[in-house]
């Protein structure tokens, strides 16, 4: 235990270095792979958009003891063959959901669900969406999403640099995408509740890329006139110094959220808190993984292309720099714990 406790120390020290922007190339292709998998799962399956973003009738039979079963036969009875979606919520409702239906057999839908479950159709819960409203709905997430990015890339712009903000809004992007990937594979249905999800799952890759891109930061505030490391070597010694309050914040992020999908959706049957949780379960997930292996990695790349990073890179090669200083600007001799009051110089004679 005792040679693990000290790792954080030790990374933040530069003591312990674990290689992250020479390794970039690896780290593209693990996200290839998961973009190419979302790519195939959005073309083979696409996604399952609710009643609210397409339009759709939804009945709630409130009942203790019923089954999917019962809603299945009493649909059948109704006549309706079409595209259904029956989910049982808890342990004493059954949801029902269909497609566009008229007034007829939105009424034949409620007797049969009223007679298959001993119930009145009055206590029947019964929502119908028409596709207008399911068309302003999407229109008003997607102009949330493209103002969302908007804000992002003119903050970071201003705070930091424009390249930052665009390592940022990519790493950003790969993280809805294979988020919204990993939705169109298990086949959950995309509700508001989701988009709130994606929303603020956005906010968590952000926030996680500018904790790494401050640090790169100081670390690079004046790097071309100690030319002690290049900035690659800088962006790596900054993950490292951030990576394990990375890695707990996500953690402890995660732990709430997976008892949210697991136990409440998976167990308990919330099936309203599935949509959210599973957005927000991956999102996390991704987004600690994009602030530490894409967007500083590409940062890295897109800043030694510039002429002065270049003659930066010769200068620290042609002296032999080593990445292993612990911060910008600090001795070697108080990175190895040392602290060294001024030398005494030896004192001179005096002329005779």
């Amino acid at each position: 235990m005792s040679k693990f406790s000290g790792l954080g120390a030790r990374l933040h020290s530069g003591e312990t270095s674990v290689e992250y922007i020479g390794k970039r190339r690896r780290w593209y292709a693990v996200s290839g792979l998961l973009i190419i998998a979302s790519i195939a799962a959005l073309a083979l399956q696409g996604l399952h958009l609710g009643i609210e973003f397409k339009g759709g009738s939804s009945y709630t039979v409130t009942k203790v003891g019923a089954s999917i079963a019962q809603a299945e036969s009493a649909l059948a009875s109704a006549g309706i063959t079409g595209e259904k979606i029956i989910q049982q919520v808890g342990n004493d409702k059954i949801r029902v959901q269909t497609g566009s239906l008229s007034t007829q057999e939105s009424n034949a839908v409620q007797d049969s669900l009223a007679s298959a479950f001993g119930v009145s159709v009055d206590s029947i819960d019964t929502q119908i969406i028409g596709p207008s409203w399911g068309k302003e709905i999407t229109r008003k997430a997607l102009y949330g999403l493209v103002g969302f990015l908007i804000v992002v890339i003119l903050y970071l712009a201003m705070a930091f640099e424009p390249k930052m903000a665009i390592a940022a809004i990519v790493a950003v992007v790969h993280d809805v995408f294979i988020t919204v990937g990993i939705y169109a594979l298990v086949g959950f249905d995309v509700t508001p509740a989701t988009v709130i999800g994606f929303l603020t799952i956005l906010g968590y890759s952000l926030y996680d890329t500018v904790v790494v891109f401050d640090r790169v930061r100081e670390n690079t505030r004046s790097i071309t006139s100690t030319s002690k490391m290049t900035y690659s070597q800088a962006a790596n010694l900054a993950i490292n110094q951030t990576v394990v309050r990375s890695v707990n914040t996500t953690i402890v992020a995660l732990l709430p959220v997976g008892s949210i999908l697991f136990v409440g959706a998976g167990l308990l049957g919330a099936g309203t808190l599935k949509d959210l949780s599973l957005a927000l379960f991956i999102g996390l997930a991704t987004g600690a993984y994009s602030s530490i292996f894409i967007a500083t990695p590409l940062l890295a790349a897109m800043r030694e292309r510039e002429p002065a990073m270049q003659a930066l890179a010769k200068r620290v090669n042609a002296r032999g720099g080593s990445p292993a200083l612990a911060t910008i600007g600090v001795s070697a001799t108080e990175n190895n714990g040392e602290k060294r009051g001024p030398r005494n110089q030896p004192k001179r004679k005096g002329r005779k």
